[in-house]
């Protein structure tokens, strides 16, 4: 696997919850969409997305044992309050793009704050789900160089 693509809590309700801020796309649309880019990019990928804080970092440790050469992470609420997370991306030594479907600096005072942003080799903020497609591009072109 090239790169992993993990989504946090209630990112499995897109397409549903709140649609006037992430839009009317579904996860499993944005992972089709996403699946088709990377092999017309010539990487695999591989789709994850769970509401257990523990269960994503399961997965980002078993991703490194498996072979991922890059992460996009949306981390959903733990972006904001998963020091968990951040270990567990600092522990893996393997660089990750943050992501967000919303301008989070334009929400609530607490959206603010990233534990993840600090360590990521980027961060796309307020591009909707278009977002997940260009984080994808840069990953592709920083393994390509």
């Amino acid at each position: 696997m090239d790169v992993l693509l993990i989504n946090g809590p209630n990112l499995g309700a897109l397409g549903t919850r709140k649609p006037e801020i992430y839009g009317n796309v579904t996860l499993a649309d944005v992972e089709a969409t996403l699946g088709d880019e990377a092999r017309a990019l010539g990487l695999t990928l591989e789709c994850f997305q769970s509401n257990h804080e523990g269960a994503i970092v399961d997965r980002i440790h078993e991703a490194k044992r498996e072979g991922c050469r890059y992460y996009i992470v949306n981390a959903g609420a733990y972006t904001h309050t998963s020091v968990a997370i951040r270990d567990a991306f600092e522990s893996v030594e393997i660089p990750f793009v943050e992501v967000h479907i919303s301008n989070v600096h334009a929400r609530e005072e607490f959206r603010h704050h990233s534990y993840l942003s600090p360590i990521a080799a980027a961060v796309l903020v307020g591009c909707g789900v278009k977002g997940y497609s260009l984080a994808l591009e840069l990953v592709a072109h920083r393994l390509s160089a």
